[in-house]
């Protein structure tokens, strides 16, 4: 408190701090708060524009600038600037779609404006407008655990209210835990992005078209969904916790899968238009003139729709029901967010106020080989042995995911709580 003879202009933040605890000899500045809070909704503005290469970065940052309990809002909030980004993405080039092939040319710089170069040129000026926010207000922020500011790479020698960063060794079993549940997590969801237009193709014999349009309306809402989801985990886990959060998430998740399992008599329609006799019946030369001639028209206007009679399961395999097919991907977009956003919260709080870049590298990078595996694996599980085996076995993988949580489930703690610096 000394601080406060020094400058009257700097008040402390105190929040809901009391006298007596320890909390109170915490010092935030205003203009120390005002400057963490703007560089961290730069960073919020940043996962909206462009969040491909920088992920990793952006939530070591917001893990080191947050105290415990301003980590999971923020962690939030960031997923879902980062869902809004890719929703908001795909509108904003069918919108340019409107300008056309032709567009307009700008003669002096030979610069052609179309619906091809349009959104090019808006991601290269937004990314141009995000690197100046960044370098004019983006400042370097370190505070620990309980929200006092601690020395950074621009620490300055006048200042006497930061302190050091705790010591102490990170529980390595909970970090190994955590980016093999964050592994799983995005496993499911990349296996579940891929299978939705062929599983709908094949079960309600949709057209490429009908494929496209259909499933990409459904994803959108599922995007929207995840806003939802983020902005509720926020609320309810100051009430239950972050491990109860992941927890309900995974078993959702497993239930939506398990709605996925074919059940019944009722059979998907077979694609037989492969199996063709290739000999000539009687015919008049007039009328084998016209058939070849509109064959290839034919080919490309009314293509084979249904179940692929390669695929040997579609004979013996019910059919999933569009209602089955819809509950499954509301709750997968409910579990799905809920379990990303609790993960790397769990994983920042449990690697403590040390600087999180090398960790958080491999949190996204074990996010990335499950964005690699995660399509390999469904693809051939599913047009080898069908979606009765494809998704029981996504079912396993959830049921051995809970029970490593279960296992665990006590030492996905804080760093400081941990190190018996704080109560949980």
């Amino acid at each position: 408190m000394a601080s406060l003879g020094i400058e009257a202009e700097q008040e402390p933040l105190l929040g809901d701090r009391t006298p007596g605890s320890r909390e109170w000899e915490i010092i935030e500045t205003e203009e120390h708060y005002r400057s963490r809070w703007r560089s961290i909704r730069i960073l919020y503005l940043t996962m909206f524009l462009s969040s491909v290469g920088n992920v990793a970065v952006v939530r070591s940052y917001i893990a080191g600038a947050t105290s415990l309990q301003e980590r999971t809002s923020s962690m939030a909030n960031t997923s879902a600037c980062q869902a809004l980004g890719f929703i908001l993405g795909p509108v904003f080039q069918t919108c340019f779609a409107l300008i056309g092939e032709q567009g307009v040319t700008w003669e002096t710089l030979r610069l052609q404006i179309n619906m091809y170069t349009a959104p090019v040129l808006l991601g290269a000026f937004l990314g141009v407008l995000n690197i100046l926010l960044i370098l004019s207000m983006l400042r370097e922020h370190r505070v620990d655990d309980s929200g006092r500011q601690c020395k950074t790479i621009n620490f300055e020698e006048g200042s006497t209210d930061e302190v050091q960063v705790p010591q102490g060794n990170i529980d390595q079993v909970a970090v190994v835990t955590t980016n093999v549940m964050f592994f799983v997590v995005l496993f499911i969801f990349a296996l579940f992005e891929t299978i939705v237009t062929p599983l709908t193709m094949d079960m309600y014999a949709w057209t490429r078209e009908q494929a496209v349009l259909y499933d990409g309306i459904i994803l959108a809402a599922l995007g929207v969904e995840a806003i939802i989801v983020f902005m509720g985990v926020k609320i309810l886990s100051k009430k239950i916790g972050e491990r109860a959060i992941l927890l309900g998430g995974l078993i959702i998740v497993w239930v939506g899968f398990f709605i996925l399992l074919p059940w019944g008599n009722q059979f998907p329609k077979i694609q037989w238009e492969d199996l063709h006799n290739n000999s000539i019946p009687n015919t008049t030369f007039g009328e084998i003139i016209i058939t070849f001639w509109r064959s290839p028209r034919e080919d490309h206007s009314e293509e084979p729709t249904g179940c692929p009679n390669e695929q040997a399961w579609c004979l013996y395999t019910p059919m999933i029901h569009l209602a089955q097919f819809l509950t499954s991907a509301v709750l997968v977009g409910i579990g799905y967010p809920s379990c990303n956003v609790m993960s790397y919260t769990l994983y920042s709080k449990i690697l403590g106020p040390k600087p999180q870049g090398v960790y958080m590298g491999w949190l996204t990078a074990s996010g990335s080989a499950a964005r690699i595996l995660g399509p390999v694996f469904i693809s051939q599980m599913y047009t080898s042995w069908g979606p009765r085996w494809a998704f029981s076995l996504v079912c396993g993988i959830v049921v051995l995911t809970i029970t490593l949580l279960g296992v665990v489930y006590r030492r996905l703690v804080a760093f400081s709580v941990r190190q018996g610096r704080s109560q949980e």
